[in-house]
């Protein structure tokens, strides 16, 4: 027999064995009333709600419903009470400009649109049919006691449109179908070794690839959720002490808070041979890795995926035939993007580009065929990234498209280079990230400023170009360091050589991403 596999599973399960367990404890600090500490039982009914309205509104089957949003209990909700009823869940990067959210809202062609309220600004430049203020609004889109209209289900069904910046400066929305995320989320549960008694921090943002899919594991196997709005060092250790906290999944920016918070606080540091982090994005150098597990006493385990893979492709956790290699040869080890997780090929091709198949890769970009059937072009999933598979460890060496991951976040240079390229005093530009202990790769301007400017006492700064770029691109695609230099290398053709930028940033690193 065959049955549909849906997001909605995890719910449903949770509800029907832990029905009084605490499932989430909400931020308390919400801009709108937290919702404080609900069970699993208010969490469904708060769905089955949320989906009652949207039937008002006449939102039907396959129509988007975009929030932006931190990360809050009723994000949380709005995963199993848009898509669990069979509509599309947009997650709206909450750090975009207006523009960028408007051209989000109006490519996925969202009928309703939920804002968190420290981002109600947005409103004066953003606009869809149906829009709510999230806390303000409650009562329109999680009240009231009506079940929603059934929905018979299909696995196939796209279940989140999430927009993620590549090689052009326009963000991608990558369909994720129900049967996608659900694989993505078992299999992450099961590599994490996932229980009933894990209480996960949300220190990733919940619309970052939809949490990585921990919001709909962590739910089927009746765990607690415990909601941070914003990354805080000290704010993460006091949460780990208070909640009990065993798993958090993090870019190495929040890696490099907990560890600098770690140097002042008081007492043994929370989570000592509890705590697990899973981190992604550019790998944290060796040296980091090894106070992660030193002074933290924190397992490290590391994963490798895109938002087009659900996105898990990756892992890299400590294994026994390491026990007596030294702290520093173990974090070597694990500073590699890892071995297939279930159900996932890795392939290498001719050009060193990473390919993959699994039932988890993206069902297509939206609206976009030409690009959808590049990526899947031969039956493998490309992934534009460099790399090399040897002894079953996936190394990532570099990456083919420019982008740079930072904090964990996709950024396109070619977006950066546009704004940068707008302002009179540039002559040109080239964009690249550099090796950062804090966030990973640090977004890099490589200015040549216009000739007229050059030398004179209106030539641009770096200051001048960074708060230039500040009002065309959000806080986290701009340059945090800027080098000006008399010109751009060049092949023949006239293309600027990259490599030839990057190489001395990285030359010592002991990572060679980009």
């Amino acid at each position: 027999m065959f049955y549909d596999l849906g997001i909605r599973d995890f719910l449903d399960r949770a509800e029907t064995v832990y029905p009084d367990r605490v499932a989430v404890v909400d931020e308390p600090d919400q801009p709108a009333h937290s919702w404080g500490s609900l069970t699993y039982r208010e969490l469904a009914r708060r769905a089955r709600a949320q989906a009652a309205n949207l039937d008002a509104l006449e939102v039907p089957a396959g129509g988007r419903v975009a929030i932006v949003s931190h990360n809050s209990a009723r994000l949380l909700t709005s995963f199993f009470g848009v898509s669990g009823w069979g509509r599309v869940l947009v997650p709206v990067n909450f750090r975009l400009a207006a523009a960028e959210v408007q051209y989000i809202v109006e490519h996925s062609g969202a009928e309703v649109l939920l804002v968190d309220p420290e981002l109600r600004p947005l409103l004066e430049e953003v606009t869809a049919k149906h829009v709510f203020v999230l806390g303000e609004d409650d009562e329109h889109v999680f009240g009231g006691d009506r079940r929603p209209l059934p929905w018979a289900g299909d696995e196939n069904a796209t279940a989140t449109l999430n927009y993620t910046s590549g090689t052009t400066a326009r963000p991608k929305g990558v369909q994720l179908t129900h049967r996608n995320l659900w694989l993505n989320a078992t299999v992450f549960g099961l590599h994490t070794t996932l229980d009933d008694n894990d209480v996960l921090l949300h220190t990733l943002p919940m619309f970052h690839a939809n949490g990585w899919g921990m919001p709909y594991a962590v739910t089927g196997l009746g765990g607690q959720h415990v909601v941070l709005r914003k990354v805080d060092g000290h704010e993460i250790l006091r949460r780990i002490e208070q909640h009990g906290v065993t798993i958090m999944c993090a870019a190495p920016a929040v890696v490099s808070a907990a560890l600098d918070a770690a140097q002042s606080w008081d007492g043994e540091v929370p989570g000592r041979d509890r705590v697990r982090i899973v981190v992604a994005g550019a790998p944290p150098p060796t040296r980091t890795i090894e106070r992660i597990r030193a002074e933290l006493g924190w397992e490290f385990i590391q994963i490798y995926g895109l938002t087009e893979t659900s996105p898990l492709l990756t892992v890299n956790r400590m294994r026994s035939e390491w026990a007596e290699l030294t702290p520093n040869e173990q974090a070597a080890r694990l500073g590699r993007a890892g071995t297939p997780a279930l159900g996932v090929r890795v392939g290498i091709d001719s050009e060193g580009e990473v390919l993959t198949q699994s039932n988890t890769n993206l069902d297509g970009y939206w609206e976009n065929p030409e690009e959808t059937a590049r990526v899947q072009a031969g039956g493998w999933f490309h992934t534009g990234d460099g790399g090399t598979f040897t002894e079953g460890y996936l190394t990532i060496s570099d990456r083919k498209k420019d982008v740079i991951i930072s904090g964990g976040e996709n950024v396109s240079s070619i977006e950066v280079e546009d704004a940068l390229n707008s302002h009179p005093g540039v002559r040109e530009a080239a964009v690249i990230g550099i090796p950062d202990e804090k966030w990973g790769e640090l977004v890099t301007a490589l200015v040549v400023r216009s000739a007229d400017a050059a030398d004179t006492a209106d030539a641009a700064t770096a200051e001048e170009l960074i708060a230039h770029c500040r009002k065309h691109l959000a806080g986290y695609k701009c340059p945090k360091r800027v080098d000006f230099l008399g010109e751009l290398p060049r092949t023949a053709t006239g293309k600027v050589q990259k490599f030839k930028l990057r190489e001395p940033f990285w030359r010592d690193a002991d990572r060679q991403i980009n």
